[in-house]
């Protein structure tokens, strides 16, 4: 498990992280969101032990960064949004130098190796030099490396950063099976819509200050309280509307198009069951009846205002 606690850093007058809390526990994915300057690479850095607090702690397991560092290193991978890659040294030999930093058994390494890069898809990359990698491949040889030691905690500082959509699928899913395998991931990245789609908590940061925390449908829930639901049909615009609007929990109606409604309902999945059946019964010819589902980045707009520290 890992508690951020009351975590803060601060460079003579200026605060980059104002004292945030939050806990994860194993198999979390957390997407860590915010602009530029807002202070997720600092609160990473801090949690990797390479920045110390102004005060305040995180402690994983256990130990804490403050007072064991090097027992927090042992169980963390971080991977930077700027890595550096050795020239003129085979994608094996690469992570065997990394597994005998973190002291791994020689006699284990091949097998872990190979593991690891049967892990990231990079198996027939083998003995490839590392520089004749591409964007996408160089940035999952790093998470691989990350990997070498069995951490429990991965920090991925913008893993996304550079890649192609094919790139960014791939990386996606490897993220999800490392959530899956039991492991803490944190997810710094700008590609809201995206992180959605993998992360089951996520955290809005802005100015050092943490605005949201939970996971992704109670931050979602808790911008928009009404559930908006969408409605295609077939028919005379105005009749559905009419009759929809006099229905109980129907907040308001909107024409959103030719054949369709948009609705602000205020009840939950039994009253939206019930809402379909009513307009059912009533002979209107309903082609499509479908809750929209809410946006992290409409979230992320209506919480923060982009100012930096």
């Amino acid at each position: 498990m890992l508690e951020v606690k009351n975590l803060r850093k601060e460079y003579g007058g200026l605060t980059a992280v104002r004292g945030i809390n939050f806990t994860l526990q194993p198999g979390d994915i957390f997407g860590f969101i915010g602009s530029n300057g807002a202070g997720k690479t600092t609160t990473i850095r801090m949690i990797s032990t390479l920045l110390e607090p102004t005060s305040g702690t995180a402690i994983l397991n256990g130990a804490d960064v403050r007072r064991d560092p090097m027992a927090v290193r042992r169980m963390i991978g971080y991977m930077p949004d700027f890595f550096g890659l050795y020239d003129d040294v085979k994608v094996w030999e690469y992570l065997d130098f990394f597994a005998a930093i973190y002291q791994v058994p020689v006699r284990e390494r091949p097998a872990i190796i190979d593991n690891v890069l049967e892990l990231t898809d990079l198996t027939v990359k083998k003995n490839a030099f590392v520089q004749s990698l591409s964007r996408g491949m160089q940035q999952r040889l790093c998470l691989a490396r990350c990997l070498v030691h069995d951490p429990q905690l991965l920090l991925l500082d913008e893993p996304a950063s550079g890649l192609d959509p094919r790139a960014r699928a791939e990386l996606k899913e490897l993220i999800a099976e490392l959530g899956r395998m039991g492991k803490i991931v944190i997810v710094s990245s700008h590609i809201l819509p995206e992180l959605a789609d993998f992360c089951n908590t996520v955290g809005i940061i802005e100015k050092g200050e943490l605005l949201a925390f939970g996971p992704v449908s109670q931050v979602v829930q808790g911008l928009h309280p009404v559930r908006v639901l969408r409605v295609r049909y077939l028919g005379t615009n105005g009749d559905l509307k009419h009759f929809v609007e006099a229905q109980q929990h129907v907040q308001t109606v909107e024409l959103a198009g030719d054949g369709e409604l948009r609705i602000e309902f205020d009840a939950d999945e039994e009253q939206q069951a019930a809402l379909l059946a009513k307009i059912v019964s009533a002979d209107f010819k309903v082609v499509g009846f479908r809750e929209e589902e809410a946006d992290l980045e409409d979230v992320f707009l209506k919480l923060t205002t982009g100012a930096v520290n």
